[in-house]
């Protein structure tokens, strides 16, 4: 069977000393449409665009150092513990999605303490650009030819060669379509049920997490570690998040408390 090759160069460009990186683009990159998306959300909700360009910010450095301490905390806690110096290299890789979402939980609790939006009112608006922006990085992680899965030979099976020679499953794109079916998803409910407090972030967590815990079934290991536990670390680390998406969507649902 003739498989896909995958054989990208993971550097868009160099300029000098400088590499541009598919991945830092599409990272930048969702990040800026995700703006562009609370602007229109701002303007329709007669809310002040110019608060996004503080929470830009706040949301950025929050995705970018809980992202990269769940790595070192999640994935490989050994080797970073007694490399402390290299918990800085983060242009070496390493960002985990699980820290990710508590580094933005909780830079929003800060940015809420000195702003008018209601905690809940903003992560039901941000869940949706957030969805959109881990499409634009679970791309970007295919062109590093990271987050491979187990190989397969089913017909969509992708070699990556700068991996191996095996035709494997392409686990990237599977994270990336189910988080842009998810954005379409939030889009929905934000049309027509955006006065329930918590239910568009409810249901992020849930489509999120359910495909991140489903996928991981196709995934290589990751953790540095080994789990004496069938499920793996991030499918351990996925349930937490997603019991509290159907938590808020059920109270949402029998509080019918608005936004």
């Amino acid at each position: 069977m003739n498989y896909i090759t995958w054989n990208i160069d993971p550097v868009l460009f160099s300029l000098g000393g400088l590499r541009i990186h598919w991945y830092g683009l599409l990272f930048m990159g969702g990040f800026l449409i995700g703006h562009h998306i609370m602007v229109r959300i701002y303007k329709k909700e007669q809310q002040d665009p110019e608060k996004l360009d503080r929470l830009l910010w706040y949301v950025l450095l929050g995705t970018i150092i809980g992202a990269r301490l769940g790595h070192v905390l999640f994935y490989d806690p050994a080797f970073y513990f007694s490399h402390p110096l290299e918990i800085l290299a983060i242009w070496k890789g390493g960002l985990a999605s699980h820290g990710g979402a508590i580094g933005v939980l909780l830079a929003l609790y800060l940015y809420q303490r000195k702003s008018s939006e209601p905690y809940m009112w903003l992560l039901d608006r941000l869940a949706i650009p957030a969805a959109l922006a881990a499409f634009f990085i679970r791309i970007g992680n295919f062109f590093n030819s990271e987050i491979i899965g187990h190989p397969s030979t089913v017909p969509w099976a992708i070699i990556f060669e700068r991996i191996d020679g095996l035709p494997r499953h392409p686990a990237q794109l599977y994270e990336a379509f189910s988080y842009a079916i998810t954005f379409i998803i939030l889009l929905i409910l934000y049309k027509k049920l955006r006065h329930k407090s918590g239910i568009i972030i409810g249901a992020f967590l849930v489509c999120v997490f359910s495909s991140r815990f489903l996928i991981e079934f196709y995934k290589t290991k990751q953790a540095a570690y080994s789990v004496d536990f069938w499920l793996s670390t991030g499918q351990i680390l996925s349930i937490p998040f997603l019991l509290g998406g159907v938590i808020l969507i059920v109270m949402s649902l029998k509080s019918g408390k608005r936004n």
